[in-house]
């Protein structure tokens, strides 16, 4: 074994303890956080504003911090970017991540000198989780690539501007830079398209050994080397046994990842946001990912099915509870402060917590009263393929309200994989399946279907790169932005109703 192998195993044993110090004292390290953060934060703007020298207890904090999302902080938010101290945060953030908003245009999230080391300490130590849990190492000595935005960022005001993923490439540690690809140069360049052609013949005759992305993108990668090489990445690619992943579920590309490798590989799952890094896969034998409860970030937890209630209640980690659909909100030590991310959460684990990410608050359909999650879609269609060689590239679902004829129903657009034979032999059986999946995971589609309401899952066959070209006609192919897995409106659903 060489030097470098024994190191990383040695480190990764140390960080493996050091986890385990906080992850045993869940509510403690919690508590800790959380006092650390309105200390610092009591001569801010926002602290003053809110009475932080008052708040003792998390109660307090709750009753005096109401939930906000990016609009309700953007005036704190349109200070700091002009260059205002002390605002949300002691001094000024060190970065903006630059992010895509809803109504608002640009989003532009704080990263502090506090909060920056712990975006990469947590993929690091993801890393090293695995280390230690698997003992594989052999990894460490080939090339690693990162699909990521450029890292070509802008200043203004003294503080620099760009996507986290460009951002973060500025601090990739030393001992890796040699071994990681695709060049700066390339991972410069801003057309995506392009920019993955010159990511495979820049990777193609390397060592590759570990693979990181939005599994979407990684897939095109995947896709264009296959059609470079003429056989599968598994071999184009001997030593490749690590995909690292965020953002989406991966299971509904597993089989499709699968049959382009030719073989399995070991993955490891992240919950990065601009936000914070909120939790990694800490091993390969238990679901869910290890939420980050001393990484500077403090946690309370809404009920999705309370949340758009008045006053609804605020949960702290030590009230969760298994299974439950929660609304993750989050304060920080890059100034954020009672802030809803938007995404959802269920616990899989208590001992030590353990999450998934269960889907959008704001993804979801319930046209007719079914609140339908992203998770219950991806599930579905799941244990539908399950079997099978059925092969998806990619879906989204939306309601369909007002049918030429027949009752309403939930319309399935999928894109299935002709090439590698991956469409079902029969539609019908395949939508009847899936229809079968979700009423076994939510009573109210069940009640719906029996009661007439809304009849059977309809599917959409999408034509091969329909949502890529969905998404470049937006403006976001590539990078971190993914498709909606679900929506209560039918924005994408016309989209791709007419290219299909």
């Amino acid at each position: 074994m060489s030097i470098k192998s024994i190191a990383a195993k040695l480190f990764a044993k140390n960080i493996y303890k050091k986890t385990q110090l906080w992850a045993r004292n869940p509510v403690a390290a919690q508590q800790a956080v959380f006092e650390s953060l309105i200390k610092d934060a009591q001569q801010t703007q926002f602290g003053k504003d809110h009475h932080f020298d008052q708040i003792k207890t998390t109660a307090d904090f709750a009753k005096q911090v109401p939930i906000r999302d990016y609009e309700d902080l953007k005036s704190y938010v349109e200070k700091v970017v002009k260059g205002e101290k002390n605002v949300l945060w002691k001094g000024k953030p060190l970065y903006f991540a630059k992010t895509s908003g809803t109504t608002s245009g640009a989003k532009y999230i704080p990263l502090t000198k506090e909060s920056m080391p712990y975006h990469i300490e947590a993929a690091r130590n993801a890393i090293l989780h695995y280390i230690h849990e698997t003992g594989n190492v052999d990894f460490v000595h080939g090339k690693m690539i990162f699909l990521q935005g450029s890292p070509i960022l802008e200043e203004k005001y003294g503080i620099k501007f760009g996507r986290l993923s460009g951002i973060v490439a500025h601090f990739v540690p030393r001992y890796l830079q040699k071994n990681r690809m695709p060049s700066w140069e390339t991972n410069c360049m801003e057309d995506w398209e392009a920019k993955i052609d010159a990511i495979v013949e820049e990777t193609f005759d390397e060592n590759m050994t570990v693979i990181s992305g939005i599994p979407s993108w990684v897939q095109m990668y995947f896709e264009k080397l296959q059609q470079k090489g003429g056989k599968p990445v598994g071999e184009i690619f001997k030593n490749f046994n690590l995909f690292i992943y965020g953002g989406v579920n991966y299971e509904p590309y597993r089989a499709k990842f699968e049959n382009l490798i030719g073989r399995k590989v070991d993955s490891i799952e992240l919950f990065p946001a601009s936000e914070g890094f909120f939790a990694y896969q800490d091993s390969q034998k238990e679901k869910g990912m290890l939420l980050l409860l001393n990484s500077g970030i403090f946690y309370e937890f809404i009920k999705s099915d309370e949340f758009y209630n008045e006053n609804p209640r605020r949960y702290t980690i030590g009230e969760v509870e298994l299974g439950v659909n929660y609304v993750l909100i989050i304060s920080t030590n890059a100034g954020l402060w009672g802030y809803n991310i938007g995404d959802t959460v269920q616990f899989t684990s208590l001992k030590p917590y353990r999450v998934i990410v269960s889907g959008r608050i704001k993804h979801y359909i319930s046209a007719f009263g079914e609140h339908v999650i992203g998770k219950e879609v991806e599930c579905a269609l799941q244990e539908a393929m399950e079997g099978t060689n059925i092969r998806v590239n990619e879906f989204t679902v939306a309601p369909q309200i007002n049918p030429a004829s027949g009752l309403p129903y939930h319309e399935w657009f999928i894109e299935f994989d002709p090439e590698a034979s991956g469409e079902p032999d029969n539609l019908e059986d395949f939508a009847e399946a899936i229809d079968n999946a979700m009423r076994k995971q939510n009573i109210y589609y069940d009640d719906l279907i029996v009661g007439n309401i809304l009849q059977k899952v309809v599917i959409t066959k999408v034509p091969k790169n329909g949502f890529q070209e969905y998404m470049k006609s937006i403006g976001k192919l590539g990078g971190q932005n993914k498709i909606p897995r679900l929506a209560n409106d039918r924005k994408i659903a016309d989209f791709l109703s007419k290219n299909s």
